[in-house]
């Protein structure tokens, strides 16, 4: 099949390799305008770009999907289908209706669960133990689409957003070739309509997202701390200065018996040093250990490192 695929950040480079590497003929790749990243504000390709460009194959970046000319184009390319996986912005109606098989989207979620632009950050702060990929019938809503298929993964306790992140983009490229191999053979393929009563959505993350609570639960906050790796990232505040929280453990059994009277302790107040490994903090139901932490302004470094530079000490509060 003629297929033109739609994506942006690196989620999406497998899916468009595999189809390289396939049967199928990809003739176009349409992405995002490149952007200003990183601390120099250099401008950036896309993963997508830099993937297509790789391999030939033309790549467009348009400002607006919603013009003729964008239109035109896709017409020029008289595409069976329309792939689209994290490409950034919901398709215009034209788009939809113009390929043969309509358009197929790869979500990083099990919807009806998770719909929007940030499943993986959100199923990980929720506290979700299993997540997982849709490859979907694209309509006019937000991921509201008919599901043709999913698979799944369990969520580990040591993975984060960017583990997540590759397993599915790996996952969802696998799901999706079995579901255009199966479509160019039959003509066409089952799909089963969403129960919108099931249905949650994962907003964008936003820079506030990462700020730490510390009277929430400590599982909530480890939660947090995987979820929001590596944008926004988990931080907290002191004396006016933001510390990235790159890394936490629970605080183990023996080692609670050494604080004494916990319940006077607020949280977010450093309870414990721990020789070589990090500092304890107070949370809404017991404590967790920072063991890697960030000031502003300054290099990662192991939270003991932030002890022996007089950063924390016993008895400062977090997030004052």
């Amino acid at each position: 099949m003629k297929i033109v695929f739609m994506g942006t950040p690196q989620f999406a480079v497998p899916a468009l390799e595999r189809l390289i590497d396939s049967s199928h003929t990809v003739s176009l790749v349409v992405t995002q305008p490149d952007k200003k990243a990183g601390r120099g504000q250099q401008m950036q390709a896309p993963a997508v770009k830099e993937s297509a460009l790789l391999h030939g194959i033309e790549v467009a970046q348009p400002s607006s999907i919603r013009t003729d000319e964008f239109l035109e184009l896709l017409r020029q390319h008289e595409p069976d289908v329309i792939v689209v996986a994290a490409y950034g912005k919901i398709l215009p109606i034209d788009v939809l209706d113009l390929p043969r098989y309509g358009c197929i989207n790869v979500h990083a979620s099990l919807l009806p669960r998770y719909r929007g632009a940030a499943p993986i950050n959100w199923a990980i702060i929720n506290g979700e133990t299993v997540t997982g990929v849709t490859i979907m019938q694209m309509d006019a809503g937000l991921d509201t689409g008919a599901m043709i298929a999913q698979d799944q993964v369990e969520i580990l306790e040591d993975d984060d957003a960017t583990s997540i992140t590759h397993m599915l983009s790996v996952m969802g490229a696998a799901k999706l070739l079995e579901v255009l191999d199966t479509l160019e053979k039959n003509g066409c393929v089952q799909a089963t309509p969403q129960d919108e009563a099931l249905s949650t959505y994962a907003p964008l993350l936003k820079k506030t997202d990462g700020l730490i609570h510390w009277a929430k639960r400590t599982d909530e906050i480890i939660c947090q701390v995987r979820g929001t790796h590596p944008w926004p990232g988990a931080y907290t505040t002191l004396n006016d200065v933001t510390f990235k929280i790159r890394a936490v453990e629970p605080l183990w059994g023996p080692l609670k018996e050494d604080i004494s009277r916990p319940e006077r302790i607020l949280p977010g107040s450093v309870a414990m040093v721990l020789d070589e490994h990090g500092f304890a903090v107070r949370t809404g139901d017991g404590f967790l250990v920072v063991t890697d932490a960030q000031p502003a302004g300054k290099k990662a470094m192991s939270a003991i490192d932030l002890v022996n530079g007089k950063y924390i000490a016993e008895g400062t509060v977090l997030g004052a």
